[in-house]
């Protein structure tokens, strides 16, 4: 597998970086700079944008992501995730006022592209 192979967007299922299980749902979209490093972005539940850069060797993709709460105060973290196949990682994360007992965790499923039937 290549670092081109993970270009694409994906369903994600997660839980945060607490003891209280919360989860959420929501968007990773993956591309490439010019460089070939990975650019990130999160859309989770439909509201909170995240935003990422990574590097992939190994099977393993890591990205370093910050984004803006709702207190307006910058949050950095880094999500590492295990290539399962170009169409699913399974990954975890941190971020740096996390709760350092808990990682968090998250599953992406590749969405398909849906080809048009032309009758």
């Amino acid at each position: 597998m290549t670092i081109e192979d993970l270009v694409g967007n994906y369903h994600i299922i997660g839980s945060n970086q607490d003891d209280n299980e919360n989860t959420y749902k929501g968007v990773l979209s993956l591309t490439l700079d010019e460089n070939k490093r990975i650019d990130a972005k999160w859309l989770i539940n439909n509201e909170q944008e995240q935003f990422g850069t990574g590097f992939y060797k190994n099977n393993i993709l890591v990205i370093n992501f910050k984004y803006e709460g709702d207190d307006n105060t910058i949050y950095k973290g880094v999500a590492v995730y295990t290539c399962i196949s170009k169409d699913i990682l399974d990954g975890f994360w941190s971020e740096k006022h996390g709760n350092p007992l808990f990682l968090g965790e998250e599953r992406c499923f590749r969405i398909q592209e849906q080809t048009e039937l032309i009758n």
